[in-house]
């Protein structure tokens, strides 16, 4: 699976991850899909978009979502992120309403999150392709080891950053991982997930992005410009 285009720091860890029999079987894999006429999303030289903007000695905020949006033209690489011009999906809709309720940030009328990848958010998907229409699909294809090892990096450097769990998905997923489960360097942000269907069980009002920068700059880092 290509990753010439990852910066150097991301290369030192995925790039023996991304080598591996389980990786190079899951590239095969999509290649066949493609090759048999599946749609499948983001298109392949957006797969590992949120490594690209977001470099790992950058990485200041962990955003870890499912996999990515499964309609046509929305995914780009960068969980809860749509494509200019593209209509703001329900959940980020939600996760706007919830900034402006936090932070006073009036919402933008796009919902590209490409500023917050290029400040350091990783905004990254458990899986990082899906097929169109189908939610999930690609959950148990080979995907777990390539993001667990990109969140066990984070976890593992010595800088504070902040993890930002929306999601009982999002929350198993940070458990099994080692540095961060009970970490007295990181902060751990948990929630219900802000989609429509539980949004207002907890979402709202659980304040993640006046707490990560308040977290961040206590520790010396600057915060983010959400």
């Amino acid at each position: 699976m290509a990753h010439d285009r990852i910066p150097d720091s991301w290369r030192a860890v995925l790039g023996p991850v991304l080598a591996a029999p389980q990786a190079r079987e899951l590239g095969t894999w999509l290649s066949g899909e493609e090759a048999a006429g599946k749609t499948i999303y983001p298109p392949s030289g957006q797969r590992l978009r949120a490594f690209e903007l977001t470099p790992l000695d950058k990485v200041k905020v962990v955003i870890l979502g499912q996999d990515p949006y499964h309609g046509p033209g929305q995914a780009h690489g960068l969980s809860f992120s749509v494509p200019p011009g593209v209509r703001v999906p329900p959940s980020l809709a939600n996760i706007y309403k919830e900034l402006e309720s936090d932070l006073g940030v009036t919402p933008p009328e796009h919902g590209n999150l490409d500023h917050w990848a290029r400040q350091g958010v990783l905004l990254l998907n458990a899986s990082l392709t899906v097929e169109g229409a189908q939610a999930g699909s690609h959950a148990k294809r080979g995907w777990g080891p390539v993001t667990d090892a990109a969140v066990a990096a984070v976890a593992a450097r010595p800088e504070p950053s902040v993890f930002i769990l929306w999601g009982n998905h999002a929350q198993n997923k940070a458990a099994r991982i080692p540095g961060l489960v009970n970490s007295d360097r990181h902060l751990v942000l948990k929630s219900v997930h802000p989609s429509p269907l539980s949004a207002h069980r907890g979402f709202f009002g659980s304040k993640p992005f006046s707490q990560a920068n308040a977290f961040l700059e206590a520790n010396g880092r600057s915060g983010i410009k959400w």
